[in-house]
């Protein structure tokens, strides 16, 4: 059955229809020249209108690129302490050809009849961003519509969704961004809050929770904004040490969940973002697991196990299968590209915090312009302070050392040692270090010396073997730098076999049993 509508829309048109057939015109962009107008006619009638919206337009917020041109020229003036009205502009456009073709000085004039009071002035404003964001937008989709014809090699789909993600959270954020002063007493009532809630919640952790006890009592737990630093040499577990902190707010975020508790605080029921450059996730997980069914990870690479040990696995593995914690193991990732996806995931499942897992793998942001590995390593932890302002989480970034520490006879490292640190310290908030004394001890066990006698030996060896059970399956980390509490010390119990740390006293009430 035949539809006389649709054949007449697809018939082909003859000669004289198609000569007549008016198309639809092409959609202006919106703008409002009348509400530009009236904005500037304000300002040049009493300069007091400027302040209320310097802080939220730009020159080329304007649709009118002259009108924009007129408003950064009020700004300089303003700024300088001098006045700008017609008089004082048309001696500063007096050059400008642009603005001659609209009329110049007597445009000026016109401008400054647009009687608009300095109160309206900020609508007017808020009017011209508004019309200014719309545009964007229409920019930004033009964009993704013909980029997403365009088959590249060297971006496909996925590149494509996150640049999109970054220019509209970039243009979401851009006047939220520019917040401007806040006044005391507001700032004093947030910070008697933060007091209450940890009166409240006192001998808990009010910030995120590391799992592990003197390490919250040295911190108070991980605050949101704040940009925390753990650094070593290799072998000493930072990694594990990061992952165990992971693991452990991951599990607390999830009990508070199902609890019902605390069900608005984001903080405690939120997801953890674990970075892992250099690792794969499939090895993060195996390491996790290992120490949940406390199961041997070498046995567990080898297939070395009994039943026992497979029914842990897998009472475990279906444990962890509801924790809250998100791995992603791109190589090389930018950081422009780690704040659009933590952004994602703090949109859809709550972010509580991020592990970097090490900082000095990122790449910097691609407009990046500096020269040297050490502007790179700077920009890229003032990037990482910067998401954890705007996110409001902390972040934990591992950072390596440099080889000055195997060149001294004390191993426990110090902040000039953190590798291409021009700004590492300055910006982190918070800077740990991680040592093992065991494992430079097993390396410097003592052999005897040709003209050495067998008792002086035999003394050597044991006192080595009596320091070396002293620190048997111990860890030291080392808070080197807190800008809001005390630095110091904190002693560990670190299980090599399945990679884990855990509070000493504890572990060693265990073996008293």
């Amino acid at each position: 059955m035949n539809d006389p509508q649709l054949d007449a829309l697809f018939a082909p048109m003859d000669a004289d229809e198609g000569a007549n057939h008016h198309l639809p015109l092409e959609r202006m962009p919106p703008h409002n020249f009348e509400a530009e107008a009236a904005l500037l006619g304000a300002i040049l009638n009493n300069n007091a209108a400027y302040e209320r919206v310097s802080d939220i337009l730009r020159p080329e917020h304007f649709a009118d690129a002259r009108h924009g041109r007129i408003f950064e020229a009020c700004g300089k003036l303003i700024e300088r302490g001098q006045l700008a009205n017609p008089v004082t502009l048309s001696a500063y456009f007096r050059q400008d050809e642009h603005l001659a073709e609209i009329g110049g000085a007597q445009y000026l004039a016109e401008l400054s009849n647009n009687m608009v009071s300095v109160i309206n002035a900020g609508d007017y404003g808020k009017l011209v961003y508004d019309l200014y964001l719309r545009r964007e937008l229409i920019d930004i989709g033009e964009s993704v519509v013909n980029e997403a014809y365009q088959y590249e090699l060297d971006a496909d789909a996925g590149n494509q969704i996150e640049n999109a993600e970054q220019r509209l959270f970039s243009l979401a954020t851009a006047g939220a961004a520019e917040s401007g002063f806040i006044a005391f007493g507001p700032a004093l009532t947030r910070a008697v809050e933060n007091v209450e809630h940890a009166f409240k919640n006192a001998g808990k952790v009010v910030g995120v929770t590391t799992g592990l006890r003197d390490i919250d009592r040295k911190l108070g737990g991980l605050h949101p904004s704040d940009l925390l630093i753990l650094a070593g040499r290799p072998s000493m577990g930072k990694t594990a040490l990061a992952m165990n902190v992971a693991f452990n707010a991951a599990i607390s975020s999830h009990k508070t969940r199902a609890s019902g508790e605390d069900q608005f605080d984001e903080l405690r029921t939120g997801a953890i973002a674990v970075f892992s450059l250099e690792m794969a996730a499939e090895q993060l997980a195996a390491r996790l697991l290992s120490q949940a069914a406390e199961v041997s990870g070498d046995n567990m690479r080898r297939g070395d196990l009994n039943e026992d040990d497979f029914e842990r696995l897998v009472i475990a593995s279906r444990e962890l299968n509801t924790v809250p914690l998100y791995i992603d193991d791109t190589p090389a990732l930018p950081v422009s590209t780690l704040r659009t996806r933590c952004r994602r995931l703090k949109r859809q499942h709550g972010l509580a915090m991020i592990v970097v897992d090490y900082l000095q793998l990122l790449a910097p942001p691609t407009n990046f312009r500096g020269d040297g590995r050490v502007q790179e390593v700077s920009e890229i932890t003032r990037s990482l302070k910067a998401i954890a302002k705007e996110l409001g989480c902390p972040v934990l970034a591992l950072s390596q050392l440099s080889r000055a520490v195997e060149q001294r006879d004390d191993k426990r490292p110090q902040l000039s040692d953190l590798r291409e640190s021009g700004s590492i310290e300055q910006d982190a908030d918070v800077v740990m270090f991680i040592y093992r004394e065991q494992y430079y001890l097993e390396r410097a066990e003592p052999a005897q010396k040709p003209e050495e006698s067998t008792d002086r030996f035999g003394e050597r060896y044991s006192q080595w073997q009596e320091r070396l059970n002293q620190v048997y399956n111990t860890a030291e980390v080392i808070v080197a730098k807190q800008r809001h509490g005390p630095v110091g010390n904190v002693r560990l119990f670190f299980d090599g076999n399945y990679t884990k740390f855990g509070d000493l006293d504890h572990v060693a009430e265990e073996f008293d049993e």
